[in-house]
């Protein structure tokens, strides 16, 4: 009991400090794109298909070394001391490359953000998970942490935007030499029988799933609904920013607002858990996607700062459910020792398959119809997808037939 609890909070205390770290980096990206390094839409419609081409490269490789090295913390490791380097990265190499040439920034950019953060973020938080399973406590009652660890940092982000951007990296970097130490205090037993286990899996295994049509309709909704969040808040601080008199009090106000919703986000991964537990993971998934719809949808119907601000907040309810009920899905209906493999490329790897095709069309349209006009298109497609799902997904007492997994069954496509 003891350790569990220790561990609890160490982990809390990483994904905390991790998010601060991303945030602090992160979360005015499109503007600073935008007001510094003065890319149009379209311009930075590619970088963010950049990072995600990159990160998508790398979860696939992070998800299959997670499982074959089971609750070893060495990823969690490399990812720490390569966060360490965020704000140097952010100063000395990545802005200078993107003033001298966009494509050249955007590759060397999308390299080391997907590797960090873009595709880091699955890694850590299936690791979470897999230790949460073991230990006997509810991920999301830890990633709850994560997500304040994200409001704390946008809530001085716009102001300190304001003075200096670069002021925002060098806290990035500060925070996550504090990350390094939390991980290194980090201590699992292992049993030979997991080692075992985790050895046990191969490259044969994992490529079996793709055999499955149920883990395909699983990623036809990741790729139809969930994906879309991303793209649509890649550039909608540029948007609200435009709404107020001037681009200083709109950075202003949209760190304050996204550090409420990121609170707000907190409290529901407190609850998530009971939520998806209660309504089951499909329905919860399905739930997730109605509300998103009606998020982007909204943004594309209200006018002024106070509609705009009422359907970002939507994200707070909606992500957290979506999030717990994507880990539960998983474990009920699919292989748990390809739990990480699961989670990066079932979900993480297709999300950002459709963000690196949408990201560049989703550019163009707010240049040439402009950002409400996108979002009803964004929400339509999410609407749309999410009906396919009520029919594709699985209920889990279909497969109480059976004491397997889906994934551990003869079902191919």
């Amino acid at each position: 009991m003891k350790e569990s609890k220790t561990l609890y909070w160490k982990l809390s205390a990483y994904f905390f400090f991790f998010f601060f770290t991303w945030s602090s980096s992160y979360s005015l990206f499109s503007i600073w794109l935008g007001q510094e390094m003065k890319l149009s839409g379209t311009e930075t419609g590619i970088i963010f298909s950049a990072n995600a081409i990159f990160a998508l490269c790398m979860q696939p490789l992070y998800g299959y070394i997670s499982d074959k090295i089971g609750l070893k913390k060495n990823i969690l490791f490399f990812i720490s001391i390569l966060l360490v380097l965020v704000g140097p990265f952010y100063i000395y190499v990545y802005g200078p490359l993107l003033q001298y040439n966009v494509l050249l920034g955007a590759i060397v950019g999308g390299l080391y953000l997907g590797i960090a953060f873009l595709a880091g973020i699955g890694a850590i938080e299936s690791y979470v998970e897999k230790i949460g399973r073991k230990y006997g406590f509810e991920y999301g009652k830890s990633r709850m942490w994560g997500s304040l660890g994200w409001a704390a940092a946008t809530f001085f982000a716009g102001q300190l935007f304001n003075v200096n951007p670069n002021i925002n990296f060098w806290v990035a970097s500060i925070s996550a030499v504090i990350l390094v130490g939390i991980i290194i205090s980090v201590k699992v037993e292992i049993t030979n029988q997991e080692i075992e286990r985790a050895e046990s899996i191969t490259l044969k295994d994992a490529g079996q799933l793709f055999f499955l049509k149920d883990f395909w309709f699983f990623m036809l909704y990741v790729i139809g609904v969930t994906c879309i969040y991303g793209v649509y808040d890649q550039q909608f601080p540029v948007y609200y920013s435009s709404l107020f008199p001037n681009e200083a009090m709109g950075n202003q106000v949209f760190g304050y607002l996204n550090s409420f919703q990121v609170f707000l986000e907190a409290g529901m991964m407190f609850l998530a858990p009971f939520i998806v537990n209660k309504l089951g993971a499909k329905n919860s998934l399905i739930l997730a996607g109605f509300l998103m719809a009606i998020r982007i949808i909204g943004s594309g119907l209200v006018v002024g700062p106070i509609g705009i601000s009422s359907m970002k907040l939507i994200h707070a309810v909606e992500l957290p459910i979506m999030l717990i009920a994507i880990f539960k899905y998983l474990a009920a209906n699919f292989d748990t020792r390809l739990s990480s493999v699961l989670y990066l490329v079932g979900f993480q790897f297709a999300k950002q398959v459709g963000e690196s095709i949408l990201s560049p069309i989703a550019g163009r349209l707010y240049d040439s119809i402009g950002f409400r006009q996108t979002y009803l298109t964004l929400g339509v497609v999410v609407l749309t997808f999410t009906i396919i799902s009520i029919f594709t997904l699985l209920n889990s007492k279909k497969n109480k037939r059976t004491n397997q997994p889906v994934g551990m069954l003869e079902e191919v496509v």
